[in-house]
């Protein structure tokens, strides 16, 4: 159960702000996942992995479905690279998201 459910419209365009602003969608070029990726800096990537492209993922398939954290595929992550070669994925923070 959530312990604070957002009401106001400023409070929810926060939320939406940290959780799916500038998300580009990419797919792995092995698996065909899609996935919601973002690059706050050259370090920092942000993947939003819906429930589909779970399933499709055999990597994460093998590790079972806790929320646990733990590595991203290595073959998600060089699609993720290559797309940030090819400009579909921009590095760095815009107005803080």
């Amino acid at each position: 159960m959530a312990s604070f459910v957002p009401t106001s419209a400023d409070t929810l365009e926060d939320q939406r702000l940290y959780t799916s602003a500038r998300l580009v969608e990419v797919a792995c070029l092995d698996c065909l996942a899609k996935v919601g990726v973002k690059k706050n800096s050259e370090h920092h990537t942000s993947i939003q992995w819906t429930g589909e492209a779970r399933q499709a993922c055999p990597e994460l398939g093998r590790r079972g479905n806790g929320r646990e954290s733990h590595p991203a595929c290595p073959r998600l992550m060089a699609s993720i690279e290559a797309a940030v070669r090819e400009g579909q994925v921009s590095i760095g923070a815009e107005d803080g998201y």
